[in-house]
């Protein structure tokens, strides 16, 4: 750790702190929603300590706020997660050299570490970089949760307010920079297209994992186009 200290350079960490600070208020955002969908205290923190992934804990709330089962949710935040196993193995040489720094620092591992690590090559920089910008979002989130969750509690009436509509919203934003790619919109339509048509015979949160057909419209786009 002294090493990192070391190598650490003032830049990174003000844009590091940038960085969190926007994380902080998205984490506010979470701890509120999850407040309305009537998610416990107790569950939330577990879920922004222990599974510590934005994406993921705003779709398990979504779904259980719908009404889905604990299983259905777990699974659409694992799905949601799978993208993170290509940049472990991209991104592993840079954490650490060693199995229990890697498996530690594995649980910082989320799209906005890796994208400010790889920025900065991939040599001492690049791990002082990847470690504070992980600690930082790590904290920041937790705390934006906790804060966003008791600011929340103080709405009389969240539904007047229609906090019902922040679920969607929520998950569209995170989505939105990928539809810039065609295959992306091709498979969010035909997804949103197949869970659309599930829902009125599935259980509430099991259309979502339905939806994870359209990924093969971009199979077949690209079958096509060879």
């Amino acid at each position: 750790m002294r090493s990192l200290t070391r190598t650490l350079r003032s830049d990174d960490v003000r844009d590091a702190l940038a960085l969190a600070a926007a994380v902080g208020v998205v984490g506010a955002s979470f701890g509120a929603l999850a407040g309305t969908a009537g998610v416990s205290f107790t569950l939330m923190v577990a879920l922004s300590v222990v599974v510590f992934a934005g994406a993921s804990q705003f779709l398990v709330v979504a779904v259980v706020a719908a009404g889905g089962n604990v299983f259905a949710a777990v699974a659409a935040g694992l799905l949601m997660n799978a993208r993170h196993v290509p940049f472990g193995l991209a991104i592993g040489g840079t954490i650490a050299d060693r199995w229990p720094a890697r498996l530690l620092g594995a649980h910082l591992l989320v799209d906005e570490t890796v994208a400010f690590s790889r920025a900065r090559g991939s040599g001492p920089r690049a791990r002082a970089a990847y470690w504070t910008c992980g600690i930082l979002l790590f904290v920041f989130w937790n705390t934006g949760a906790i804060v966003g969750r008791f600011a929340g509690s103080a709405i009389p009436d969240p539904a007047a307010f229609g906090v019902d509509a922040a679920f969607p919203a929520a998950l569209l934003a995170l989505l939105l920079p990928a539809l810039r790619k065609a295959d992306a919109r091709r498979v969010g339509a035909a997804a949103a297209v197949v869970a659309l048509a599930a829902t009125p015979f599935l259980p509430a949160g099991v259309p979502v994992l339905v939806g994870l057909l359209g990924l093969l419209a971009a199979r077949t786009v690209r079958q096509e186009a060879s």
